[in-house]
């Protein structure tokens, strides 16, 4: 469809990863959002079923943020980050220390999950280059992994499909592990697969290629998002640990997903019990009210700075680094998630939520379906010379029927706010089941 026969007043907007066509021609408006529900333009409910994207795991309209976040405009709607401060912004990285288990010793905060990446990235390079190992600048990424849309976090992601329109811009010096995911071995796998933990060694295949005195950092996702919820197999990510503890390499996890209790822990490294060094955040960190990420980091890696020449150690941050609303968002959602019981809930319905999942198992079309936490997702076969048409297909009848799922590819995640009942999460798959028993 041309831009002339779109619906009057959709033209100017560009969006985002979308078939702006399609949308255009025949839209799917949201207006409106309290609790567990959107409201879309025509006053349906739309049950949600993915969080808004990974990023409301509190529910929509939550009352302890929309106040905090009305009074800090009110009171200090902007503040410089470069040289200057606020009391919220340190306020924040101490709870968010705290909330850590003081397992981190620093925060640096961003903007989004895709300039936490960039971040952390540019912080491994920096930590070597302070320490004397200017030779280590190659970084390690993951097949199929997602680090968002920086040139840092495409160079290290392993998605096709982000890498090659800026093929020849990425950035220099980046290698890949394979990635994990066996529908052979561990197809319809409740938690960790079995097989796979022996793909941590071909870290070792990487070090013998490129000595590890040249190698910076690996990053991974523990539970990988956006290319359809590939767990790690049971020992992987120690393993990984291990090795990178082993060859002086840093292990950055990147929990823009996970982090905030998606697997019913504070944070993924709680789950897994695996410490990394660098830790990257965002969508939860403010409930998905206010846009923010923040970067941990351990607090010898913070303090390498500090020990050199006096004036700025980090030549990096942003405009909205440590933004007062976003800080007033973070502050209540810490207090939701430390006083409102959520990852009681979360862990309550977490079986029950996953065994839902799993009862699609049979259906036309289904190949595969892997859980964790309050994360699901189930594998569709593919038609033939059209790869996620048959899950598009879904994710539209979805939305009519008043459910909100997320696909990529032809695999449909879920990941719902983690105050879902299991009366919802009955409705949730109990729609999803009807519409998956009508794909062509």
């Amino acid at each position: 469809m041309s831009t002339s026969e779109q619906k009057p007043g959709l033209s100017a907007y560009w969006m985002p990863y979308t078939a702006n066509r399609n949308f255009k021609a025949s839209p799917r408006m949201l207006v409106s959002a309290e609790g567990m529900h959107y409201r879309d333009d025509a006053g349906n409910a739309i049950l949600d079923g993915t969080a808004g994207l990974w990023c409301v795991p509190l529910g929509h309209g939550n009352q302890r943020i929309v106040s905090a976040v009305q009074q800090s405009v009110a009171t200090l709607d902007y503040a410089p980050s470069f040289q200057l401060g606020h009391p919220s912004a340190f306020e924040l990285a101490e709870r968010l220390k705290a909330y850590t288990g003081n397992r981190f010793g620093h925060v640096f905060y961003t903007g989004s999950g895709s300039e936490s990446v960039d971040t952390a990235l540019k912080i491994a390079l920096a930590y070597h280059r302070v320490r004397g190992n200017a030779t280590r600048t190659r970084l390690i990424g993951r097949e199929r992994g997602y680090h968002g849309v920086g040139f840092g976090g495409m160079s290290v992601g392993g998605i096709g499909g982000n890498r090659k329109t800026f093929s020849t811009a990425l950035i220099a010096g980046v290698d890949h592990l394979p990635h994990t995911h066996n529908l052979e071995k561990n197809a319809f796998t409740k938690g960790e697969p079995e097989v796979g933990a022996n793909l941590a060694d071909e870290l070792e295949r990487l070090v013998a290629l490129h000595d590890a005195s040249n190698i910076a950092a690996v990053i991974v996702e523990p539970v990988a998002g956006s290319t359809g919820v590939l767990v790690p197999p049971k020992g992987y990510l120690k393993r990984l640990r291990e090795l990178c503890t082993k060859h002086g390499i840093l292990l950055i996890f990147d929990e823009v997903i996970t982090g905030f209790g998606r697997l019913t822990t504070p944070f993924a490294f709680d789950y897994f019990d695996v410490e990394p060094d660098i830790v990257t955040t965002a969508k939860g960190l403010t409930n998905g009210v206010v846009p923010m990420g923040a970067v941990f980091v351990k607090k010898e890696i913070h303090d390498a700075f500090m020990e050199g020449p006096a004036g700025i150690e980090l030549f990096h941050g942003y405009t909205y680094s440590g933004h007062p609303l976003a800080c007033a968002a973070g502050l209540a959602s810490l207090d939701s998630f430390e006083q409102d019981g959520v990852l009681d809930n979360a862990k309550a319905v977490a079986d029950y939520f996953q065994e839902a999942a799993h009862s699609l198992r049979g259906l036309p079309h289904v190949i595969d379906i892997r859980t964790i936490g309050l994360i699901a997702g189930i594998e569709l076969s593919s038609i033939e010379g059209k790869i996620g048409a048959r899950a598009y297909d879904a994710f539209v009848r979805a939305f009519n029927d008043g459910i909100l799922i997320r696909v990529t590819g032809d695999i449909i995640a879920l990941s719902p706010p983690l105050i879902i009942n299991r009366q919802q999460i009955d409705e949730l798959f109990g729609k999803l089941g009807a519409i998956l028993k009508t794909l062509a």
